[in-house]
This record gives C-alpha cells, structure tokens and sequence, in this order.
C-alpha cells in the first residue's frame, strides 16, 4: 500500500516540498521527518519524488509535473549496470539497474548510466515498453511497501539530465544526503511511538530510564537536522559533504540506539502483537543500510581538518 499512499502524497493538490537552498529548508527536512514519522516506505518514496524535482531544478531548471511519479535509481553494485548508448535522436539505456525503489509504480527515473565520457544522469520514462521489472531478488520484510526491483532496459528512450559528472558534483547532491537522514530520523521517532505511549502510564523507574535515554538522543537529532537546514539556507553552494557524511552517521546511529533502547525497554511484545510497530523496527533496519555504515565513516575521516565542530575561536580566545 505505500506505492499507492506516496502517489496518492504527490498527485494531491498543492504538493510540493521546498528545495534545498531556498530559503526553507527546516520544513523540507521537517516534511519529510513527519511522512517517514507515520510510514518509512511511504515517506522514503515520496522523498525519492521530492529529490527528483530538487535535482531537476538544480541542473536543468526543470521539475517533475503534475501526474508524475519519480523515483532516482543510481545505485551502482557490482555485477550489474546501465550504458547509454548515442543514438540519431539522443541516447538509449541498456542494462540492468539494481536497487530501483518504487519500480512498480514510478511513471518516471532519473537513472545514472554510464557513457563512453564517463557517468551521466538520464531521465527516463518508465512506460516505454522496453523497461521491465523483476522483484524476485527482494526477501527481507523491510521496506517490501517501496516496491523495490530489478530493472532492466532495453534500448529505452533516455534524455540527458546535464554533463557527465554533473549529478554527483552539484552541492545539492549532499543537501539530499542530508535529506534521506531527515527521513531516517522520522523512522526512529516511529518506531519510539510505543515507548513514548508506555511511559505516559506507567511509573516504573527502568522504563523511564530508557525513554529518557531516547528523548535524549531524538532531541539531539533533531537539533542537528535544525543545524544542518540552517547551514544550506545561509549559504547553498558552500561545500556540505563534511556536515553530510557527520549528520548521516549521527542519525544513523540515533535510529540504530532507539531500536535497540524500545526494544529492551518494552521487550518482545510490540514486535510480535504490533503488527504496525514490527514493520517499522523492520523498515528502519532496512533503510539505514543505504547508508555505507565504516567506508562513510572513512571518508568523512577524510575531510577532517584542523577545525574540530564547536565554536571558531574569536580573538578574545586567541589572544587568551
């Protein structure tokens, strides 16, 4: 039912999230932490959508328009891939795209392909009889609402969306990144739901102790979300993939920490009797693997610099 809740999101009347960078960021990232706070895999389609209208505007000036649904497949695991091929009237996609969220519902994809030039974004249009699906390969219970397949083209009509290299090197690409742990967040806060509902009638000191420990660690998320929204706002072209990598991870294991606290808190019964609550603790499970968990967190040891996160020193504590 989440393919048919999020389309049903998008296709409403006067839908549409802010773009990063725009001003409103906050309710950007706050939209998509209250879609994910009631459903993850509806949440998460829709922030797909969003995300294609953000990166549309930001390369080519253009959106996604009234009646379509967009999903952004650029996932690129090994085995498998998509060229696109220069044909008279532009370029045709052949291949095999693994990981493609909404691919039974989608009317449209950007898809990242690769070309003689190197890695370049398509848009596509999935109702071209060359485009089919396969969702064998998807066995886990979480995030099995998203619709998730295999996709393979074959010789699909394609419109490139920008140069070679141009989705990966505009700032917005880590506003989205960003985007997705605003998403993550809201996951937690759903699955903290039966916690928070426990607690309100009980005076059992332990069980206070760890809706404590998760009021902590959501207020803190969402503090950093509030940071990272104001930082893209004051400044959208400043590079961002430092606080990116950091937010994700914080978030990341903000989600993992409130699994872990409700699950001990209130011990098997929600997930056995809840059917809502095992999905979300299922769905979470699932989503934040998107994220690459140590490699991200190498990477963002890599961008470390002599400016450790807090205050800049101001001259009265330089001259101290």
């Amino acid at each position: 039912m989440s393919t048919e809740a999020a389309r049903g999101i998008v296709d409403s009347a006067g839908f549409g999230l802010p773009r990063p960078g725009t001003g409103t960021t906050l309710g950007r990232f706050a939209a998509l932490t209250r879609l994910c706070s009631d459903d993850i895999s509806t949440g998460r389609l829709v922030e797909a959508h969003a995300d294609a209208d953000a990166i549309l505007g930001e390369i080519v000036g253009g959106g996604v328009r009234p009646g379509e649904f967009w999903g952004v497949w650029a996932a690129q695991p090994p085995g498998t891939g998509v060229d696109a091929r220069s044909v008279a009237d532009g370029f045709e996609l052949v291949g095999v795209k693994e990981w493609c969220s909404g691919a039974g519902a989608c009317t449209h994809a950007l898809v990242t392909a690769a070309t003689a030039d190197g890695n370049r974004l398509f848009a596509v249009d999935l109702r071209h009889p060359g485009v089919s699906t396969d969702f064998s390969s998807w066995h886990a219970a979480g995030m099995r609402a998203t619709d998730t397949g295999t996709v393979t083209f074959d010789s699909v009509p394609a419109t490139a969306v920008g140069r070679v290299g141009a989705y990966l090197a505009r700032p917005g690409f880590w506003h989205g990144g960003m985007g997705v742990a605003a998403c993550w967040f809201g996951g937690a806060r759903r699955v903290a739901r039966p916690l928070y509902r426990a607690v309100s009638r009980s005076d059992d000191p332990l069980l206070r102790m760890h809706a404590g420990a998760v009021d902590a660690q959501l207020a803190t998320g969402w503090a950093a979300i509030e940071a990272a929204a104001r930082h893209i706002d004051a400044d959208p072209t400043a590079p961002s993939q430092r606080e990116a990598f950091a937010l994700r991870w914080s978030i990341e294991q903000i989600a993992t920490a409130v699994i872990d606290r409700v699950g001990r808190a209130l011990g098997p019964g929600p997930l056995v009797a809840d059917p809502d609550h095992a999905q979300a603790v299922a769905d979470l499970t699932v989503y934040i693997r998107q994220s690459h968990a140590d490699a991200d967190l190498a990477v963002l040891g890599s961008l470390v610099d002599e400016n450790i996160p807090g205050p800049l020193a101001d001259s009265s504590e330089e001259d101290s």
